[in-house]
């Protein structure tokens, strides 16, 4: 079984590709992790390299390609990308939601335990400068994938699950209702 998790910043997809990994059994792939290194590479922050894919698609169709390599080649994983469930048709496909301004207060406080915030990502003032950012960053996100794809970003109707994270206490109950719903579906027994 293939799970691709896909999401909102800050709707803890991180957080819950790794219990559903745990969990399961699977290995969990990060592409943002990926092109987070990729940007770590040239030394520039992840913002930085999306916003050059604007113009220069060479920095996502490296990790695009990885991603429908392994969906072609691989069983059993789980993956956790922004088109994840693009170049993996045949995977259980989720969207975490959250909104604004709890995935800003989410970052900023990854963000100052050194240990759990991205490496990839300037250090922030507050949670408003996080929240511009990530606005910035998902407008980025959506022309590139647009431009280079003709993809829309966040169509529910393209996932199987779809789930707001907002008021969510724990990636625990977010994993359990992944789980529960796969079940449901007889993807797992």
């Amino acid at each position: 079984m293939i799970i691709s998790i896909c999401g909102d910043p800050g709707s803890g997809k991180t957080s819950v590709a790794k219990l559903l990994s745990k969990g399961l059994g699977l290995p969990w792939y990060s592409m943002g992790d990926l092109r987070g290194k990729i940007a770590s590479d040239r030394g520039i922050t992840i913002d930085e390299l999306n916003r050059l894919g604007i113009d220069d698609p060479s920095s996502d169709r490296a990790v695009d390609d990885l991603q429908k390599t392994m969906g072609e080649t691989d069983d059993d994983f789980i993956i956790e990308g922004r088109l994840s469930w693009h170049f993996i048709p045949r995977s259980f496909k989720v969207l975490l939601r959250c909104r604004p301004d709890e995935a800003a207060r989410r970052i900023f406080l990854a963000k100052q335990n050194r240990e759990q915030g991205r490496e990839d990502e300037r250090q922030y003032e507050s949670v408003e400068e996080v929240k511009t950012e990530l606005l910035n960053r998902v407008a980025s996100d959506a022309e590139r994938y647009l431009k280079h794809y003709g993809i829309k970003m966040g169509v529910e109707s393209d996932f199987d699950l779809v789930l707001d994270t907002t008021e969510h206490p724990s990636p625990d109950i977010t994993t359990r209702e992944i789980i529960a719903e796969a079940k449901k579906r007889g993807l797992l027994s």
